[in-house]
């Protein structure tokens, strides 16, 4: 019973399973045969997506479009590709090459990309959503292939955008994030979504999610995809300003900063996520600022206009704010107004709240409780008051708005400067002035706020740089009263004098590097200021000792005094406190050309002056939790100026003392050679002299020049008569010269032509007798070459049969020690021999036996042989018998051909014959018919025509012509 049961079939493997499915689907004929394959597929895409790609991806595809009128039939061949794109991580088919030959086969044919860009105007979730995650797959794959496919196909861009207009946020999500991936580079891209009104379903969003204060991660992603937009493409921030949307970023700060006034409580995620899409925000208001930029300037208006300006500095004086975003707030701040004079004017106008919250008496004015303050004040406020080292970043971002209130405007410059120096004179607010600051530092601040001073210094070095006005005004402040009999001091000289104080306690590097900074902005290409410097001997020799004896031996301390010292050298003169060759004797002496040298050089090579542009000059850890001080040193602008004239001050040293720089301030010119002026005024001395001289040798010589005229005119006339007689003198003896003259000519050519064979002659024989000493020396040197060579060629010979003598026995020696060897080894060999033929006599007699054996066998197979060759030679008789056979059927079946078709030909002709007898025969019948009627009807009394028996005559004899 049980052995008609069949055994079970064999396991498919896994790539026998696919092959299986992928020929189904490339060849079945009903929908739901295709979608069971593709269900199949399905299943194994995310463990084996190369197995499944390789044989069936091309067949997705084409479903795609031959079903594409199915919702389920296209939802999980989407399915399906995705998880081609996606594998799992554990499959062993993983791998990155997968995934850029799927883009590869979809981007290779614009019609794919059409394809999937199709399914966007359908109302179906899921194609929605899977074709918009499968274009974003393809994109991060092939990204600039992908975008050439979706700006050519029809209406690629304005699907993409209507889908952020899609009710279900998970597809406008996926929008979103497939147009932020799409918008980077491709300023065509960005242009075509900013048309399809990209900009106010963006604002439409966040509006719709709550806007900053309340959205969550979707305002983000809305926030980076308009960054994509505006990033440096004119064209869109002119459409954005022009559209009015520079008021609706207005709108969303003060949201946000109102939101934060709120005082309401918010979970962590949240308050997170609100500050993220401020950031975002902030960063998108500084695309339009960016410096240099074609419609910066506009920017900068509308941003006034539209209150971005006002809202993003209330954001930044918010005391509920995050410190890096009002640090951000503060950055833009400053792109707003850098480089705009009238918004510079207008910025200081502004009330901020005050950063420290509360004035000083109650006084003041005050918004909702919240003291109010200019911003300026408020900026200063910051930047020398707040010390919280978390609040680093916040007085870097009021410092840099600040330097952007003086930037390239002379006039501000100069107001804040003369208030500062009036503040300081008074004794006003000592916090907040950057002179009282500088020039009367307490001890105990200085070494709990290092960058308190170095702030006051890098705001002190923005307002005289570079402005020979400000310069003066700041000279001109004094320190010690003259009256009480207090020392009078400069701004400059106290100032160095901090300086060397700070570098022999070896305070804070942060504070002597501002210092520095300062000096070298302040003493470049400034005479009046260098005089001042030198004015009390020990600054010299202090910044000296600085730059070799630093006891911190800090790169950036020792080369700024270096730096230092060389300024003071090269605008020094010969009139200055110290002259200008002590100075450079006191440099050379106390620290040498190549020390000089090599501070400069290890300070430019110094990794926070080298790379001062890659490196985040902001506190690395914002929470607060390392207390240590960032690493900023350096001021950019100053970076500028130090690489500017990084080598002019180190060739400075090696310019002479006597040779001193011609500077031009405010159109007067400062600085020459004192040398040069005293040579060039003994050089006039003397030809003063020299001229008078020669006018006095002038006037005697004119006395002598008409006592010579007179006698000059009485010779003139007796040399007149005494001329006509030498005259006719002179006319004889021309004549006989003339004959004298042919006769020495004839000469003188006889003469050449000797001369001329005599030198040939010479010259012969001079050649003739150097060609014979030539000869002589080449045969004597061949005969000592031949000498020499036969004598070595002796030694040679010598040394060969020497060397081939010891060789010989050499070889002696070993062929009879191999000879022994041999012989031993050969009687050896013998012996084995002998045991290999006794061996070799038995293994012969039994093969002989075996032979015996063999050759019967062989006997009776040769026999069998013959009995079958006699039968091959039968066979081959009968074969050549039928080969003769066939030969003659051949030609008999030829003779047969033959006559058949002669008997065709034959029968053809009868036919022809039976054909034309059958012919007359029926026209007799028709004759006898005809006459059988005439008879017929002559019987029944009618009459018959002559003229049809004519006719029948005529047509009998056409009938006969026609035969």
């Amino acid at each position: 019973m049980f052995s008609t049961i069949t055994a079970a079939p064999a396991k498919q493997s896994v790539g026998e399973t696919i092959d299986v499915l992928s020929g189904r689907l490339s060849t079945a004929t009903l929908l739901e045969d295709r979608r069971a394959a593709i269900l199949g597929l399905r299943s194994f895409a995310k463990q084996y997506p190369a197995s499944v790609a390789s044989g069936a991806l091309r067949s997705l595809i084409g479903s795609l479009s031959r079903d594409g009128e199915d919702v389920d039939t296209v939802k999980i061949v989407l399915e399906t590709l995705l998880m081609l794109f996606s594998p799992n991580k554990d499959s062993p088919e993983a791998s990155d090459e997968i995934v850029l030959w799927l883009a590869d086969e979809f981007t290779q044919r614009n019609e794919n990309i059409t394809l999937l860009l199709d399914f966007l105007e359908r109302d179906d979730s899921y194609s929605r959503l899977y074709s918009l995650q499968l274009l974003a797959a393809i994109l991060s794959a092939r990204t600039e292939r992908t975008e050439e496919c979706i700006l050519v196909a029809p209406m690629g861009i304005p699907r993409l955008v209507a889908a952020l207009d899609d009710h279900r946020e998970v597809i406008r999500n996926e929008a979103i994030a497939l147009l932020t991936d799409l918008t980077p580079d491709s300023i065509d891209i960005q242009k075509l979504v900013a048309f399809e009104r990209g900009f106010e379903r963006v604002f439409a969003i966040i509006d719709e999610e709550g806007g900053l204060v309340d959205g969550a991660r979707v305002v983000e992603d809305c926030l980076i995809l308009l960054a994509n937009l505006l990033r440096l493409n004119a064209s869109n921030q002119s459409m954005f300003r022009e559209m009015g949307f520079i008021a609706k970023l207005g709108r969303l700060l003060q949201a946000a900063y109102k939101g934060d006034e709120s005082g309401q409580e918010m979970a962590q995620w949240a308050e997170e996520q609100r500050n993220r899409n401020i950031y975002a925000l902030l960063a998108v208001t500084r695309l339009f600022l960016v410096a240099g930029a074609v419609g910066t300037t506009q920017n900068q208006e509308a941003f006034l206009g539209g209150r971005v300006l006002e809202n993003t500095l209330q954001l930044a004086f918010t005391q509920e704010t995050e410190l890096p975003i009002r640090a951000e707030a503060l950055a833009a701040c400053a792109d707003m107004i850098r480089g705009n004079a009238g918004l510079q004017e207008r910025f200081a106008g502004l009330e901020v709240p005050s950063p420290l919250g509360a004035v000083a008496n109650g006084q003041g004015p005050q918004k909702n409780g919240i003291p109010r303050v200019f911003v300026i004040d408020g900026l200063l406020d910051i930047i020398l008051v707040i010390s919280a080292p978390q609040a680093f970043d916040l007085r870097m971002a009021a410092c840099t708005c600040l330097k952007a209130y003086f930037h390239k405007h002379a006039e501000i410059r100069r107001h804040f400067l003369t208030r500062a120096i009036h503040g300081h004179k008074v004794g006003g607010d000592e916090l907040t002035n950057v002179f009282t600051t500088l020039l009367q530092p307490l001890p105990d601040a200085v070494a709990a706020d290092p960058y308190r001073y170095w702030f006051a210094a890098v705001l002190m070095l923005h307002l005289v740089h570079d402005n020979p006005e400000t310069k003066a005004l700041a000279m001109a402040v004094t320190e010690g009263d003259e009256a009480s009999g207090e020392e009078v001091v400069t701004a400059i000289q106290t100032i160095a004098a901090h300086l060397i104080s700070t570098v022999a306690k070896a305070e804070d590097p942060r504070v002597i590097i501002g210092y520095l900074m300062l000096l070298l902005c302040w003493l470049f290409e400034d005479l009046d200021a260098v005089n001042d410097f030198l004015g009390e001997f020990t600054n010299l020799q202090g910044l000296i000792q600085a730059a070799v004896e630093n006891p911190a031996g800090d790169v950036i301390v020792q080369g700024l005094s270096a730096m230092l010292a060389g300024v003071v050298y090269e605008f020094s003169t010969k009139d200055s406190p110290v002259p200008r060759a002590t100075v450079r004797d006191m440099i050379t002496t106390r620290m040498g050309r190549d020390r000089y040298v090599e501070k400069l050089s290890k300070l430019r090579a110094y990794p926070f002056m080298r790379d001062f542009e890659i490196l985040p000059q902001r506190l690395l850890d914002p929470s607060g939790v390392d207390q240590r001080l960032p690493d900023v040193y350096l001021d950019d602008a100053f970076v500028e100026f130090f690489k500017d004239n990084y080598s002019r001050i180190l060739r400075a040293i090696d310019r002479e003392p006597g040779l001193e720089i011609s500077v031009i301030t405010n159109g007067v010119q400062k600085g020459i050679s004192r040398e040069l002026v005293d040579s060039l005024r003994t050089e006039v001395q003397q030809k003063d002299a020299a001229l008078q001289e020669a006018e006095a040798a002038k006037s005697s010589l004119a006395s002598q020049l008409g006592q010579e005229q007179a006698d000059h005119r009485r010779t003139k006339d007796s040399s007149a008569a005494e001329l006509a007689r030498a005259n006719a003198a002179a006319e004889a003896l021309k004549q006989q010269l003339t004959t004298k003259d042919r006769i020495l000519q004839n000469t003188e050519a006889e003469k050449a032509t000797l001369r001329q064979h005599l030198g040939q002659k010479q010259t012969a024989e001079e050649q003739a007798k150097a060609e014979l000493t030539r000869l002589k020396s080449v045969n004597e040197g061949l005969q000592r070459y031949h000498e020499e060579e036969m004598r070595a060629m002796q030694a040679k010979l010598k040394a060969e049969e020497d060397k081939w003598q010891r060789q010989i026995e050499t070889v002696k020696r070993t062929a009879e020690q191999e000879a022994e060897r041999i012989r031993r080894r050969s009687e050896a060999e013998k012996a084995d021999l002998k045991a290999t033929i006794s061996r070799l006599e038995v293994d012969l007699m039994k093969a002989n036996k075996v032979k015996q054996t063999t050759e019967a066998k062989v006997s009776e197979l040769e026999g069998t042989v013959k009995k079958k060759g006699s039968e091959v030679e039968v066979w081959e008789k009968k074969g050549r018998d039928l080969e003769g056979k066939i030969k003659l059927l051949e030609e008999t079946s030829g003779t047969l051909e033959a006559r058949a078709k002669k008997a065709e030909r034959t029968a053809e002709e009868k036919e022809e014959e039976r054909k034309s007898a059958q012919n007359e025969l029926d026209d007799l019948l028709m004759v006898f018919g005809d006459l059988e009627e005439k008879e017929r009807l002559k019987a029944l009394g009618e009459s018959v025509s002559d003229g049809e028996d004519d006719d029948e005559d005529g047509d009998e004899d056409e009938d006969d012509d026609d035969e």
